[in-house]
């Protein structure tokens, strides 16, 4: 019986006009461009400008685009799974809204946070659907508006995060590419160094909690940037390992764009020259789930059909892995 992968036949992006730069955050904070570029490698951000938008809104283009690459209407999706830490609300899932939005009036969906891993445990989840049969084309979706819990007077986070949004579409594919492997992790003991601490269950909106912030983004750096650059780099060569991949074999490695330290790291563990990284880092910041979809999307041009691929991800909870594909077209 012939073996069926799940298959990226078309990726595409979206990012908003505002451009945040380094210059304009030293006139919000105490920082400067030096600085914040020798230790994340970032530029500039884009941020979402306007009132009424949400994370959905970065989606419609998006995923709008992709579907005239591909030549399809949005009545044929089957399955959205939207990764996103920022949803536009906790119900309705923000899937339901963007496909409200698009007319995927076929589709179920849902929401997946697995934080700046998301998009990654978003693919490995919707291939399930397509190599059992289930489904023929699944809409992965990643996308954060991470201006919106981002406390622009923190110094520590407001220079590292941007908002944008990819989208990747996944069918059954019969001639070995694909999806090949993923090694997929979590360990909660991490959840104390990287969290938004109000607005759920365990802490309900209050007056309080809003005079504390208690609402942005929190992260204790040096705890952070020592277990991700140590992990993700552990696991994307593991994932290499396990298919008996050596650098010479991949094409280009598809990092999370977290901080230029942590991407060196992972290319260095792997033994994978920098001409072979995908990086746009120094232009959009941390945008979380939109991190890899957004490096796809920007150098699709440069992807061969059979080309290895590696994606490396880490992310609040903490959350990482790695995932092998074979590019389809």
């Amino acid at each position: 019986m012939t073996k069926v992968y799940a298959a990226i036949t078309a990726v595409n992006g979206y990012v908003p006009d505002y451009v945040l730069t380094n210059h304009e955050l030293e006139t919000m904070v105490e920082t400067n461009d030096e600085w914040i570029l020798s230790r994340t490698g970032i530029k500039e951000r884009r941020i979402q400008k306007g009132d009424g938008l949400a994370t959905s809104d970065l989606a419609v283009p998006a995923v709008q685009g992709l579907l005239k690459k591909r030549g399809i209407n949005a009545e044929e999706i089957d399955l959205i799974i939207f990764c996103t830490t920022t949803p536009d609300m906790f119900f309705p899932a923000t899937a339901i809204v963007l496909a409200n939005k698009i007319g995927a009036v076929n589709a179920w969906g849902y929401d997946l946070n697995a934080a700046c891993s998301g998009f990654l445990f978003g693919l490995q989840t919707g291939a399930q659907f397509i190599e059992a049969g289930k489904h023929k084309k699944v809409l992965v979706v990643g996308g954060d508006k991470m201006s919106s819990i981002i406390n622009y007077n923190d110094r520590t986070t407001c220079i590292i995060f941007g908002d944008g949004c990819g989208a990747a579409l996944l069918e059954p594919n019969t001639e070995g590419f694909g999806i090949i492997d993923s090694v997929l992790k979590s360990d909660g003991t991490g959840g104390a160094h990287l969290y938004q601490k109000a607005g759920g269950s365990l802490h309900p909106p209050t007056h309080q909690t809003i005079d504390n912030k208690e609402h942005y983004l929190h992260q204790e750096g040096q705890a952070v940037f020592k277990f991700a650059v140590t992990n993700m780099a552990n696991v994307a060569a593991e994932v290499m390992e396990n298919n008996n991949l050596v650098a010479d074999d991949v094409a280009w490695l598809v990092p999370h764009q977290a901080n230029k330290r942590i991407i060196d790291a992972t290319a260095n563990r792997c033994g994978i020259t920098p001409n072979k990284v995908m990086i746009n880092i120094e232009r959009f910041g941390n945008t979380t789930n939109g991190t890899i979809p957004l490096c796809l999307w920007e150098l699709e041009g440069k992807l061969k059909k059979g080309d290895n691929l590696i994606l490396a991800a880490f992310g609040g909870g903490f959350t990482w892995g790695a995932m092998y594909l074979k590019w389809a077209y």
